[in-house]
């Protein structure tokens, strides 16, 4: 997935739709623009039951990608579950459901920028 995505469904559609039992978030307003580092909703098992958690979208850094830094960057994206640095969070109890409406990837424009394509399900755009 990209390093962009929205949710704007109602909570409640979130909480049928998903099978949740708990819901910790308050009064959850659409979120358009979701980004590495902030807050989200996402779904996990608490105590037996699927409960709606606000969670902060990262893991931290493999140690070869903190050598000479003072801040961990973070990483968003999970793309080699063999390595040994995921191996403590690939078990179930780690495991989250991420609702999303759409998800953006960058294309390249002939201009040379990179605007953001948005993909969901259904033809409305999720933003």
């Amino acid at each position: 997935m990209c390093s962009l995505y929205s949710l704007t469904r109602p909570q409640s559609e979130i909480g049928k739709v998903l099978s949740v039992e708990l819901d910790d978030t308050g009064n959850l307003p659409p979120l358009p623009g979701i980004f590495p580092n902030t807050s989200a909703p996402v779904i996990r098992m608490r105590d037996g039951a699927r409960a709606l958690s606000m969670m902060r979208w990262g893991m931290p850094s493999p140690a070869f990608v903190l050598r000479g830094r003072k801040v961990d960057p973070g990483i968003t994206n999970v793309r080699n579950t063999a390595s040994p640095h995921w191996r403590r969070w690939l078990s179930p109890e780690h495991r989250r459901l991420v609702p999303f409406t759409g998800f953006s990837e960058n294309e390249k424009a002939a201009d040379g920028l990179h605007p953001p394509v948005w993909f969901a399900l259904t033809k409305d755009r999720p933003r």
